[in-house]
């Protein structure tokens, strides 16, 4: 088995600002999560079944064309979860519509929530440390491009790491 994961990366140089500011903030695990917008959480595969999953990123890809994202402020999932993230505020749709290709066929996964697009910063921190996180990052933004995503293994020594790029190659979003 496997544990996978399909994700947005956020560029940089916002993605180590971001990841740095995790660190900083007590988050022991950050340096082993690259900055990123979720498309397919944590999911345990049989190996065998990653080509299927690899071909089916790929067709996925092929439905979306290159998109804008806009990250601004801070948002929370508390009291439900404790997190704390930067929020999308430009691309939600475009995001879910590229969730939505991914989570099909082979990777048809039951989520714990429901989907929201968003960059965490803070995760199963202390309160003070949430709070601050939320007050701290409250003027953050950035916009970039969307032109790929990611097919990232977890390994237990270095972490999520990007196996594999897929760009995204449709003329137009359906």
């Amino acid at each position: 088995m496997r544990t996978i994961g399909v994700a947005v990366a956020i560029p940089e140089p916002w993605a180590t600002q971001l990841q740095d500011y995790r660190t900083a903030l007590g988050d022991a695990t950050a340096t082993m999560i690259p900055t990123h917008i979720t498309l397919v959480p944590p999911t345990d595969i049989s190996r065998d079944v990653l080509p299927d999953v690899e071909d089916h990123l790929g067709d996925a890809a092929a439905t979306m064309a290159p998109f804008t994202v806009h990250l601004r402020g801070t948002g929370t999932f508390r009291p439900v979860s404790p997190v704390v993230f930067v929020a999308v505020v430009e691309g939600i749709s475009s995001c879910e519509q590229l969730a939505g290709a991914v989570r099909r066929g082979p990777l048809d996964v039951d989520l714990a929530f429901p989907y929201h697009p968003h960059v965490t910063i803070a995760h199963d921190l202390p309160e003070e440390a949430l709070d601050r996180a939320f007050r701290e990052l409250a003027d953050f933004e950035c916009t970039f491009t969307v032109d790929e995503f990611h097919l990232y293994v977890h390994d237990d020594a270095d972490g999520w790491r990007p196996t594999r790029d897929f760009s995204l190659r449709s003329p137009v979003n359906r």
